[in-house]
């Protein structure tokens, strides 16, 4: 999505932060790396896993019993082997294999472009510090970040505001300034609600959320956003 007359959307950001799983990193490709153990089932776990992991996140938030995320995505795998029939055998390499999720193939690309203009880059995230030093290493994407933030420091998780303003604080830029991205609808809400110009990564065609806030663009995949920017 573009302005008029093909001008760039988002020509006077200083920043781009990204979400982590399911923007930057494929989280199916946990489940895919299965598929001979797991058959025509890989699919099925890898949504209802993601499903109850994000689930529990909004959970523990609205109860005030945080867990890291870590945690909570082990819950979240136990729920899906157990609802699905699946063998628990299969837990270890599941969640071994989460700290090692495949990243978009236009993801390094885009990070290298958008640094090349002089911009930030940062992620900012649900998962613990050591699950995403361990994504972003490897994938191969270090050195590719300004900061990479987590919840932790907050003890909450997204959409709270104070999780947003971690990139605000770190960063040391407004929040008109900095470009959002994520993949999941309700992220990219959340972030347009605390005031970032938010990019939806909406790969599967699906419908806008019915939220009081919605992103300013979006894009089928990430090798679109640096056109947004006039990169």
């Amino acid at each position: 999505m573009t302005a008029a007359a093909g001008a760039p959307l988002l020509p006077s950001l200083r920043a781009l932060v990204f979400d982590a799983y399911g923007t930057l990193f494929d989280v199916a490709s946990a489940a895919a790396r299965h598929r001979d153990r797991l058959g025509d089932r890989h699919a099925a776990l890898s949504r209802l896993w993601r499903q109850k992991q994000l689930e529990y996140t909004w959970l523990r938030t609205l109860m005030g019993r945080h867990a890291d995320f870590q945690q909570v995505t082990e819950d979240a795998l136990d729920y899906a082997l157990e609802a699905l029939s699946l063998p628990a055998a299969l837990r270890g390499g599941l969640l071994d294999i989460y700290r090692r999720l495949d990243a978009y193939p236009d993801a390094a690309d885009t990070l290298r472009r958008l640094r090349e203009r002089g911009l930030k880059t940062a992620i900012l995230s649900n998962g613990s510090p050591s699950m995403l030093a361990a994504i972003v290493s490897g994938a191969g994407l270090d050195g590719a970040f300004d900061a990479v933030l987590s919840v932790e420091s907050v003890g909450r998780f997204k959409p709270v505001p104070a999780v947003y303003r971690l990139a605000v604080d770190r960063l040391g830029v407004e929040a008109p300034e900095i470009g959002f991205v994520s993949a999941n609808g309700w992220d990219a809400a959340g972030a347009a609600a605390f005031g970032f110009c938010t990019v939806w990564v909406n790969r599967e065609g699906a419908p806008l959320d019915r939220l009081p806030a919605r992103p300013l663009a979006q894009i089928k995949q990430l090798a679109e956003l640096p056109a947004l920017l006039g990169a």
